[in-house]
């Protein structure tokens, strides 16, 4: 397993790929390709493939968050992603908030994450149509 921390060349037309194996979608490739720019992404390849990626958002200071840890489903409870968690936590220049899907809180305990604020979310409303 190759393990890169901050992958600045993470190619979105790859990423897109591995992410529509766990969230199929309908995703904008421009718009990928700036998100991946945006965020501080440690990621894990198996011979060239992309099997595990987790990107930081943050200020660089104050804050930063987690925005998601994916994990190929034939890739999960190997320790990859508990792998990504302690590249995180070495390399992250702040703390870290995140909100966790349910179901799956025992696997950030067990990786020594605690229990924090809770969670909420604003939705984008969609404009109005002209």
């Amino acid at each position: 397993m190759q393990y890169k921390i901050e992958d600045k060349e993470l190619d979105p037309l790859q990423f897109l790929s591995f992410v529509n194996e766990i969230w199929p979608g309908n995703y904008d490739m421009k718009k990928t390709a700036a998100a991946l720019q945006k965020t501080f992404n440690i990621t894990a390849y198996d011979n060239g493939q992309l099997v595990d990626c987790l990107r930081i958002l943050t200020d660089g200071y104050f804050f930063g968050t987690i925005t998601e840890l994916l994990v190929l489903p034939s890739y999960q409870k190997q320790g990859i992603g508990s792998q990504l968690l302690r590249l995180a936590k070495k390399h992250t220049p702040t703390l870290l908030y995140f909100g966790a899907q349910s179901g799956v809180e025992t696997f950030y305990e067990k990786n020594g994450c605690k229990p924090s604020l809770p969670s909420y979310m604003i939705e984008k409303e969609n404009p109005p149509k002209a």
